[in-house]
């Protein structure tokens, strides 16, 4: 694993759908008309035969992906996240979960990543992913696991949401790093304070584990690619070994990870105080990543803020540098 200021490249989702594609015949794309904003101009200029732009229609997008998957495909549906969870959410309910079929949705712009304000920054999509049966949920972390969730879900039984940043995407992980859809990683091992964590907030996480490690308090981070099914038994192992949990998630507080990980140690009646680093109960303004994230609590400060409580350590918790996110698009909102 590398450290910041990590390298960054583009279009890994689309590079990877175009190979799995080259292997598989069976794999098809279907586009709301965010074509070249989802990377997927890669593989309608690769396998024009296999791609569908259907248009702005989001829902009937959806409920030819059932139709497709009936019919024996393996159907990828990338758009941004708002317009593949919230706005058809009942197709996806009847259409895609309730048959259990193999349609991967791929949300863009998750959480406080866009600028284009409450339309269209998905800080409920993994609440509502997470409530639809048969449903699994991922929020990979960079390019590494973004192009092994790709083949990864190749072969799920079932439909899977696949929540990914747009734009220019770090590379966090080496080569050899394995992404398992039944595993959450522990990637640092302390006894203070639990860091559990998923997707864009893992720099921050590391970078907080860092700075508390620089005040004498030792940090596990555990990161968490699926959120459904969550790998409870190594989150809540790592936490019976520390004093406290923090989640931290790009995501509502309500119903993302956060939730998933207070619910699994109340159901395990693992006894840990537990504070949630996410977007609060509110909708958000437009701007930058940046911005957002140190606007709505989400940078390393205010991990290191809620970890700094939790433990009860004296005086005032100290400031950390705000890991900077690439921030580069691929196409206009």
């Amino acid at each position: 694993m590398g450290d910041p200021p990590y390298p960054v490249v583009t279009k890994p989702f689309g590079r990877a759908l175009v190979d799995l594609a080259a292997a598989r015949d069976d794999v098809v794309c279907l586009s709301g008309d965010l074509t070249r904003q989802t990377e997927v101009d890669l593989f309608r200029d690769t396998f024009p035969e296999r791609f569908f732009n259907v248009g702005m229609a989001e829902q009937n997008m959806v409920g030819i992906a059932g139709g497709l998957a009936r019919d024996g495909f393996t159907v990828f549906v990338p758009t941004f996240g708002v317009f593949c969870t919230r706005r058809p959410f009942d197709q996806v309910a009847m259409a895609v979960g309730y048959p259990r079929l193999p349609v991967r949705l791929v949300g863009f712009m998750p959480g406080l990543s866009s600028p284009g304000g409450p339309s269209h920054q998905a800080v409920d999509d993994v609440a509502l992913m997470r409530a639809v049966p048969n449903m699994t949920v991922l929020d990979v972390a960079d390019a590494t696991e973004i192009r092994q969730a790709v083949f990864a879900l190749a072969d799920l039984p079932g439909p899977a949401y696949l929540r990914l940043k747009r734009g220019e995407i770090p590379v966090i992980f080496d080569d050899d790093h394995r992404l398992l859809l039944d595993r959450a990683q522990v990637l640092r091992e302390g006894h203070d304070l639990t860091v559990v964590t998923a997707g864009m907030m893992l720099p921050a996480s590391l970078a907080a584990a860092d700075v508390l490690a620089g005040r004498g308090v030792s940090t596990s981070v555990v990161h968490v690619p699926v959120v459904k099914p969550l790998d409870a038994a190594t989150v809540l192992a790592a936490c019976a070994h520390t004093r406290a949990t923090v989640v931290a998630e790009n995501h509502s507080i309500v119903g993302g990870l956060g939730s998933a990980v207070a619910e699994a140690l109340a159901e395990a009646g693992l006894g840990r105080p537990l504070r949630r680093v996410g977007v609060r109960d509110t909708y958000a303004e437009g701007g930058s990543a940046a911005h957002l994230f140190a606007r709505y609590g989400l940078d390393v400060s205010d991990v290191v803020a809620r970890a700094w409580e939790l433990l009860d350590l004296p005086g005032e918790p100290p400031r950390a540098e705000t890991v900077r996110e690439p921030s580069g698009n691929l196409g206009p909102v």
